[in-house]
This record gives structure tokens, sequence and C-alpha cells, in this order.
């Protein structure tokens, strides 16, 4: 704020001691919007709890809970930010003798700090609450990774290291698969599942290993080796199948992440136009107000 002084000879500016940013209101009005906001995300959690069921059937599609929670956070941002800002607009003091231009942009100024706090405020309080959570999930998930590391080092042999094991096998391998099968079938199926582990791990399975394990698979069921082969190629195929629907969600969820990404930022921005909006709605609301009151007191006089 700024005054305008005469003097002898020439008009000299007198700078105001009153900073242009009032806290008070800023800080009340991202109270509020922060309020507000924490209202509407447990509402939102309870109504989405509402489309999820554990019984078959009974729940909403991923896509549609998906669409409806970016939407509720968008109505949720945009619905705190717009209080949160005329708050700030309507609660602050009247700036005597300031032009109505610097009036405007100090007011969507205020409502733009206040959004910001409030934002501050709502992402400290998730924040918080999702390293409580994931610090429990991670403790419980410590506590059974030692269970299962303890267990598969109890369990597994002590020759045989997990990065050679492969390798090992194919030393080791008898000259007839089916000598293998009989003579211990616990060893065959471990063989086979590193076989197939390693196969898993470098993209695709040799011919010699899908020949050897139908040779195993012939021995120990008793059917042909036409037969034995055809069910090492479908099973190699549901494999290929399951990879395949894993690459595909992980790709789905990608694009989810980015699309959130995307559209939270979006609302974010939103949400800051829509407070600076409202706290200049609010400021000059309040100056009107003001005004017609003392219109109205000097009638009266």
């Amino acid at each position: 704020m700024s005054a305008v002084e005469n003097a002898p000879g020439e008009a000299v500016p007198i700078e105001s001691s009153k900073p242009a940013i009032v806290w008070g209101p800023i800080i009340g009005g991202a109270l509020a919007a922060t309020g507000i906001a924490l209202i509407l995300l447990l509402l939102g959690s309870g109504v989405g709890l509402t489309m999820v069921s554990p019984w078959s059937g009974e729940s909403s599609s991923a896509t549609t809970v998906g669409i409806t929670a970016a939407i509720w956070l968008v109505v949720v941002q945009w619905l705190s930010s717009a209080i949160g800002g005329y708050l700030t607009g309507r609660l602050r003091t009247k700036w005597v003798e300031v032009h109505s231009d610097e009036v405007f942009f100090r007011d969507t100024a205020h409502g733009f700090l206040s959004w910001a706090l409030a934002t501050v405020f709502v992402v400290g309080f998730l924040a918080s609450s999702l390293t409580t959570l994931t610090g429990a999930s991670i403790n419980t998930a410590g506590q059974i990774a030692k269970t299962a590391v303890t267990a598969a080092a109890s369990a597994a042999p002590s020759d045989n290291s997990g990065s050679t094991a492969y390798f090992t096998d194919a030393l080791l391998r008898p000259t007839k698969a089916a000598d293998r099968a009989q003579s211990d079938n616990g060893a065959a199926a471990a063989e086979i599942s590193r076989i197939l582990l390693q196969g898993a791990a470098s993209g695709q399975i040799p011919e010699a290993d899908k020949s050897y394990i139908a040779t195993i698979i012939a021995a120990r069921t008793g059917i042909s080796d036409a037969d034995a082969r055809s069910r090492v190629d479908t099973t190699l195929k549901q494999i290929d199948e399951a990879k395949s629907a894993a690459k595909e969600a992980a790709d789905k969820a990608r694009k989810t992440g980015a699309t959130t990404a995307l559209v939270g930022s979006l609302s974010l921005l939103v949400g800051a136009f829509i407070a600076s909006a409202a706290a200049a709605l609010g400021g000059r609301q309040r100056d009107e107000e003001e005004d017609l009151l003392i219109t109205t007191s000097r009638r009266a006089l």
C-alpha cells in the first residue's frame, strides 16, 4: 500500500510500512480448504468401498472405479480450492489508497498462496498416513521374507547354488532321461523346474532341453514321446501366455500411472486458478459491501 503526500514543489511518494501480504486470511483459507479436502476424501473413500466387494460379480470394474476416483479427486481439488480462496479474499482487510488493479493482483496472489499452503498440508497428511501404512506393511513383509528365507535355506541342497544349478544338471545329465525319471522322481521334477526357470531367464528353452523334458514325462506317465512333446509345448505356450499377460498388466499399470499423473497435475493447476479467482471475487465483494455500508451510513446522517 502506498500513499501520496503533497510536499512543496513536487509530490513525493511515501511507501507504506505495512506489508502487502496478509498471512491471517491466507492461513485461514488454507485451513478451511484442507479441512474440506480431508472431509471429501473420507467421503470418497467410503463411497469407493461400496463399489468393491470380495464376492465375485458384485464389484464394479477396475476401469469404473479408477475413473470415478479420478473424477472425485478433481472435484475435491476444485471445491476445496474455491472455498479456501473465497474465504481468503473475503476475510482480508480493505486496502485504502490502492489502485483497483493492485487490489485485484493482491487478492489473486493471496488466493494462490492459500491454495499452495493447503496443498502442502494435504500432501503432508497423506504422506504421513502412507508412510505409516507402508512401514507396517514392510515390517510384516520383512517377517514373512525372513521366515521364507530361513525355510528355503534349510530346504535347499548344500552342494548346488541357484545360479549354477541348471549348468550342473546339464553336466550330470544321464544319457537316457528315463534313467533319471525311474531312479528319482523328485530329482527329475526339480531338474525340470530348473530348466524352466533357466528358460524363463534366457527367454527360450533349447530344443535339447525340450526333448529331455519330454523323455522324462513319457517315462513317468507312460504316454508316447509325441504326446509328451505335445504336453511340453502346451505347457511352454501357457508360460508364454502368462508372461504376455504380466507384461500387458505392467504396461496397463504404466499407462494408468501416467494418466493419473497428468490428470493430477492438470487438476492442481486448475485448482490454483480457481483459488486465485475465488479470492479476487471474495475481495471484490468484501470491498463492495464495505463501500455500500459507508454510503448507506452517510445517507442516514
